[in-house]
């Protein structure tokens, strides 16, 4: 088969329906360090946050929208999205230290990354993963 000429470069951003947009905020800016950056003028409620080139889009749960939080619960091996951090057994021993529960402690990857995963205050399974050669031991005990 020809390769499509259709060629995607990048994800551009990850949308996601929230219940409370200033908890929402507090995940994903006070505690992941992402920013808050302008967000197009919706007839809907929501906001957007960027890390490099990433960004996640909220919508405010409302009769338009689908429901909040995507029912994922602990099963890391279902729907989640990831985060690529310096050092994934150091946000995890950041996040414990403020009081956020993990779903799983960092461990390896097959390939040598190191990956753990968090709720957010919806209940969207998020992980945060660091490249090979990036030691788990740093984590919570």
């Amino acid at each position: 088969m020809p390769p499509s000429p259709l060629q995607v470069q990048s994800i551009d951003h990850v949308t996601i329906v929230v219940r409370d947009l200033a908890a929402t905020r507090r995940f994903y800016v006070d505690l992941l360090g992402m920013r808050e950056v302008p967000r197009p003028p919706f007839s809907f409620a929501g906001q957007w946050f960027q890390a490099g080139a990433t960004q996640i889009h909220t919508i405010l749960e409302f009769s338009g929208s689908g429901p909040a939080g995507t029912g994922a619960g602990q099963n890391t091996r279902g729907h989640h999205f990831a985060f690529l951090v310096p050092d994934a057994a150091e946000a995890a021993r950041l996040l414990v230290e403020r009081g956020v529960e993990l779903v799983s402690l960092p461990k390896f990857r097959p390939d040598g990354a190191v990956q753990m995963f968090v709720h957010d205050p919806d209940g969207h399974l998020v992980e945060l993963s660091s490249p090979p050669g990036t030691s788990v031991e740093s984590g919570p005990a």
